[in-house]
C-alpha cells in the first residue's frame, strides 16, 4: 500500500512540475500579446513589443525591441523606443489576484520629445494614460474588464530607469533636426496603489508621471534649450551670409516660433 502511495505522490510532483514548466513558458507569448493588445488602448498610439525571453525556473524574463508610437498630429515616426527591459516576476504570484514584479531594469530607453501649437507628444500619451487609467473610456475592453473584478493587478517593487536619453524633434531650418540630452536615472518603488497592487493602466501611469517629470526637468530643458540657440543662431549666421533679406526674415519667424520651447 505505502509503495503506491509513493508512486502516486511521485507522479502528482511530476505532473505539478509539467504544468509549472508549461505554464511558465507560456508567459511569454502571454506578456507580447497582452503589450501588442492592450497597450494601444491605454496609450492612444501603436504599440509594438517585438519578442519575451522567459527563464522557466528563475521567473525572469527580457522583453525586446519595444516600441511606442506617436498620437495623431505629430510628425516623428515614435515617441520611445527601447532595446531591451528586464523584469523579474515573482512566479509565486501568478495564480493570485495581484502579480508581484519583484524588479524592472530599462536600460537606455530612447525617447522623441516633440512640441506642436497644441501640446506636446508626450503630454499627450500620458493624459490618454489617465483617461485609461481612470476608466473613461467606456468602450475600452480592458478598462471593463478591470471594472468587473475580473482583471491582475500589479506591484512593481522595484523599478530602474537608467542611461536614458531624450531627442527634441524639430522640423525646419532646412529639414528635420534632432537635439538630444540625457535623462537623468529614475528609481521609482512599490508601483502600484502604495504597494497593494493596481491596474495596469494605473501602473503605467505612475511610471509615465515619473518619466515625463524627468524628461521636463530644469536640467534637461537647459540642455536642450541651449542646443537650441546654438543651431538656430548658426542657421542664421550662415543664411545672412548666402541669402538676402527675404530667407534671413522667414528664418527669423522660425526663430520665433521656437522660442519658449520646453518651457523656457
Amino acid at each position: 500500500m505505502k509503495k503506491w502511495i509513493f508512486v502516486i505522490g511521485g507522479s502528482l510532483v511530476i505532473l505539478i512540475v509539467i504544468a509549472l514548466i508549461v505554464g511558465v513558458s507560456n508567459i511569454g507569448p502571454l506578456i507580447k500579446k497582452a503589450v501588442n493588445t492592450y497597450g494601444p488602448e491605454i496609450t492612444g498610439t501603436e504599440v509594438h513589443l517585438g519578442d519575451v525571453k522567459v527563464s522557466l525556473f528563475s521567473g525572469e524574463a527580457r522583453l525586446k525591441d519595444f516600441y511606442l508610437g506617436n498620437p495623431p498630429g505629430f510628425k516623428s515616426p515614435r515617441a520611445m523606443s527601447m532595446e531591451s527591459v528586464y523584469v523579474n516576476v515573482n512566479e509565486k504570484s501568478l495564480a493570485g489576484d495581484t502579480i508581484s514584479i519583484e524588479k524592472v531594469e530599462i536600460d537606455a530607453p530612447v525617447i522623441t520629445y516633440e512640441k506642436t501649437g497644441r501640446g506636446d507628444n508626450l503630454r499627450t500619451i500620458l493624459n490618454n494614460v489617465r483617461r485609461s487609467a481612470g476608466g473613461t473610456s467606456g468602450s475600452s475592453a480592458l478598462n471593463s474588464h478591470q471594472s468587473k473584478g475580473k482583471g491582475k493587478k500589479l506591484l512593481i517593487k522595484d523599478l530602474v530607469i537608467k542611461g536614458g536619453k531624450v531627442k527634441l524633434a524639430l522640423f525646419g531650418l532646412g529639414g528635420k533636426k534632432n537635439l538630444s540630452a540625457n535623462i537623468p536615472d529614475i528609481r521609482l518603488k512599490n508601483i502600484g496603489n502604495k504597494g497593494r497592487g493596481a491596474a495596469p493602466s494605473e501602473v503605467l501611469e505612475q511610471v509615465f508621471e515619473a518619466l515625463y517629470e524627468k524628461i521636463t526637468s530644469r536640467a534637461v530643458r537647459s540642455a536642450l534649450n541651449g542646443q537650441l540657440r546654438e543651431l538656430t543662431g548658426g542657421a542664421r549666421k550662415e543664411l545672412e551670409t548666402q541669402a538676402g533679406k527675404e530667407v534671413e526674415k522667414k528664418l527669423g519667424k522660425a526663430t520665433e516660433k521656437l522660442k519658449g520651447l520646453l518651457g523656457q
